[in-house]
């Protein structure tokens, strides 16, 4: 099968970069807009979480057509634990804490779980 249409593939990459977007839009105003008004913000975010589910929808019935519904969530849990750390490293400045490895440990188990029938 070629990579390009597996489509736990597409659905993976899809939601990397949806989340990519969602995480701006969720987190990235508080370093971007701090000083402006909440709802300026708000209108922000809604403008970059627009993209995000004009991406994050066809991956999820992408997705579907191969992943139950639980593994669909634990596999966007993680694509966003994969996104957050390095964003609030990187982008926002926050100290690399070990309380991110055991996150990931735990979600490592959650794949287990999930994965293993």
């Amino acid at each position: 099968m070629n990579l390009i249409s597996n489509p736990l593939l597409i659905t993976a990459l899809m939601l990397a970069v949806s989340n990519l977007f969602m995480t701006f839009a969720w987190y990235g105003h508080l370093k971007n807009f701090a000083s402006s008004p909440w709802y300026v913000a708000a209108l922000a975010s809604w403008g970059i979480a627009l993209f995000e589910y004009l991406i994050q929808v066809p991956a999820n019935r992408i997705g579907y057509t191969q992943l139950s519904l639980g593994q669909l969530k634990i596999l966007q849990e993680v694509i966003t634990l994969t996104i957050f750390v390095p964003f609030a490293v990187m982008y926002m400045n926050q100290p690399l804490k070990l309380d991110y490895l055991w996150a990931g440990l735990c979600l490592m188990g959650a794949v287990y779980f999930i994965f293993r029938t």
